[in-house]
């Protein structure tokens, strides 16, 4: 599109996650005029570390934010995996991308701080809820909890895995439970028992549960995760230090002791969904991008990255093409195929046993699964 066509067109952004905060950026580098509309009060990010990968570091580059956002990260250079008992099972340097090399070690609550710190005073609303979209063709019209509407020419769903965008405009059907618990805290290195001594991902596997230790040393912390095999569907499960525990039985003892000294109040405790591949994710004016768009889990830490990657395809085809019709179709043409792949792979974490022990007769996945 020309420049004076992206300087008069009008973007609504839903949502200042990964993907809103970062489509923000990159679509206000074009001159686009942006807005972003958040439904909390306050953004605060919950859970605990993430590697970013070098697709990923490269598109700050592009943006100009490289150093706002590897201040407050550890590069690393390589990933393990290890049995149970820390015996080793692969190791492998991480893929590399161009003049950017390392994977970038980082605490999610400071990756959205420094993502919306780059962004200009004033460009995300917050306590903008969505209640309704309505596509109207060569625009479509937001309506906001607290009263408000707004009109654009683009609209951005980037309101995660239970987008409202989504299921108004593309798909009706609800995130999906994976049969899997994730506890997460970010703990200091002197409570990590001597098992984190460089920048690198390590993670352990036994028997229906695996355990990673990803450092965040910039910080004096290292995220702790454990991910389990569960039938408990609920949303935001209660679950005790003594079930914890029960989890990690046979782990490194190490791993039991790290888990041992965990305060709960600290923990972050959720039951693990993604979504079913959507097959369509765009009108003539609206977009979905992120977790709206093809949510997985956090297996191949692929969700934050590729929310990245959306927003820097997103930019790059409005660019290229001569409208926002044009722009949408190259968009989902090059980014779908990608996603459905990791969406396919992020499935594939335990073997049939280890399932059939956990759902004898019924797998995780299903219709029966689904939160409704």
């Amino acid at each position: 599109m020309q420049s004076s066509e992206l300087k008069n067109l009008r973007v609504a952004i839903v949502g200042a996650g990964y993907g809103g905060a970062a489509a923000a950026k990159a679509l206000s580098l074009l001159g686009a005029q942006v807005t972003a509309y958040e439904q909390a009060g306050a953004i605060r990010e919950v859970g605990a570390g993430i590697g970013l990968r070098p697709a990923t570091m490269n598109r700050f580059r592009q943006w100009g934010i490289f150093d706002a956002i590897a201040k407050v990260t550890s590069p690393s250079e390589y990933f393990e995996i290890l049995t149970a008992t820390g015996d080793p099972i692969m190791k492998e340097p991480w893929p590399a991308d161009g003049e950017q090399t390392h994977t970038h070690l980082i605490h999610r609550g400071d990756f959205i701080e420094a993502l919306l710190g780059v962004l200009p005073e004033g460009m995300v609303r917050l306590g903008h809820r969505l209640e309704r979209v309505e596509d109207k063709g060569d625009t479509s019209v937001l309506t906001f909890a607290n009263g408000t509407t707004a009109e654009a020419d683009l609209v951005v769903g980037a309101d995660g895995i239970k987008s409202v965008v989504r299921q108004q405009l593309f798909s009706d059907k609800g995130p999906v439970f994976s049969g899997e618990h994730a506890y997460r805290a970010v703990i200091s290195i002197d409570d990590a028992h001597g098992m984190v001594t460089d920048d690198n991902l390590r993670m352990y596997i036994g028997r229906g549960t695996k355990i990673y230790l990803l450092p965040l040393r910039h910080r004096g912390q290292v995220s702790f995760d454990i991910t389990a095999l569960c039938p408990d569907p609920t949303w935001n499960p209660q679950v005790t230090k003594e079930d914890m525990l029960r989890t990690v039985q046979g782990f490194d003892e190490r791993l039991v002791e790290i888990t041992r000294g965990l305060d709960m109040a600290d923990v972050n405790i959720r039951a693990v969904y993604d979504i079913d591949p959507v097959d369509t994710w765009h009108s003539d004016s609206a977009v979905l991008v992120g977790d709206a768009a093809h949510s997985m889990l956090h297996h191949q830490g692929q969700g934050a990255n590729s929310a990245i990657e959306d927003a820097g395809a997103l930019a790059d085809a409005l660019r290229e093409a001569t409208s926002v019709k044009e722009a949408l179709a190259l968009y989902q043409a090059a980014r779908k195929p990608v996603t459905d792949k990791l969406q396919a792979i992020s499935r594939q974490g335990w073997s049939e046993d280890e399932i059939n022990e956990v759902f004898p007769g019924q797998k995780p996945g299903s219709t029966a699964y689904a939160e409704k």
